[in-house]
């Protein structure tokens, strides 16, 4: 219920926050379910926030099992669909929480939901693929559901990271149905052979995007500046406040987002109810004029620093 709420408004956010997301192969975005999504893991939670926000039909995420000690980010990363898998860097004593995670990723998949795993199992903020763990495969081979699995290969790339204004690609490959990928009688072999094949059709798929063309009219660079001296002051804050908390992490993008995604309609608001005190009815027009500086922002990638 949650999740659905959220998904448009998490898309309009990444339109601020994104200068332009690419995505090949949309009509893929309609499949349904039982669909396991296969992807690479570049920039932590924001890449699953941007595939889950075009996907037509909801989601449920394996998130690494670290963001999930406090109290408050397990409440809502879980409003999100996330459910929590650990690795052995995050401690032993939490590996036999994965069984849940394999549970429940099962549950779902035999429901005709989608499950999103990101098979290398590890974020390093690069678009190089890295080696595959085991998990995606282990999700196919223990499906028990009447309709035929269906995994699909879905790579994601940016242009840099630690950054806002990003540009993004997301390319989605063609479904394959999980009993193609499990030929051999011994599951090892059927393991290995899922992760070389998916890895053939997931690393042409990761490309990196050219950061787009930064030339604009005198008049966007114009209101873009405005909007940068109105924003600066709030971004400053966040800006620093996100790199106090996510030093030497990967969580940087995506902290950043989450915060802007709850603190800027805040910002508005009061913003909103001041202009209408001092202007009436004109107040909304400047308000306007605000939200559209701050697209523009964006477009024209002024740094705010």
């Amino acid at each position: 219920m949650i999740y659905a709420i959220f998904k448009p408004f998490i898309r309009i956010a990444l339109s601020f926050f994104c200068r332009k997301i690419y995505i090949n192969h949309r009509n893929n975005l309609q499949i349904k379910g039982p669909l396991l999504i296969v992807a690479n893991h570049p920039n932590s939670f924001l890449d699953a926030i941007i595939i889950g926000a075009f996907f037509k039909n909801p989601i449920h995420f394996l998130a690494r099992g670290d963001a999930f000690k406090k109290k408050h980010h397990r409440f809502f990363l879980r409003l999100l669909n996330m459910i929590p898998i650990y690795r052995l860097s995050e401690g032993k004593e939490n590996l036999y929480l994965n069984e849940y995670a394999f549970n429940q990723s099962k549950k779902i998949l035999e429901k005709g939901g989608i499950v999103l795993i990101f098979i290398e199992g590890i974020c390093l903020l690069t678009n190089q693929l890295q080696p595959f763990k085991k998990g995606a495969a282990r999700i196919a081979l223990d499906y028990q559901g009447k309709k035929p699995l269906k995994i699909l290969p879905v790579g994601i790339a940016y242009d840099r990271f630690n950054a806002w204004a990003k540009t993004v690609q997301i390319s989605i490959g063609e479904s394959i149905e999980s009993n193609n990928l499990f030929p051999f009688c011994e599951r090892a072999k059927n393991m290995n052979y899922f992760n070389i094949q998916i890895k053939q059709a997931l690393d042409p798929l990761i490309i990196q995007p050219v950061s787009a063309n930064t030339n604009h009219t005198v008049w966007m660079q114009f209101i873009s500046l405005i909007g940068y001296y109105l924003h600066n002051p709030l971004f400053k804050v966040i800006d620093q406040l996100v790199k106090n908390k996510t030093r030497n992490t990967v969580f940087y993008d995506s902290v950043l987002f989450g915060i802007l995604f709850l603190i800027y309609p805040l910002f508005l608001l009061i913003i909103g109810v001041i202009l209408n005190f001092l202007f009436g009815i004109h107040g909304f027009f400047l308000l306007s004029f605000i939200v559209i500086a701050a697209r523009t922002i964006v477009l024209c990638r002024n740094p705010i620093k």
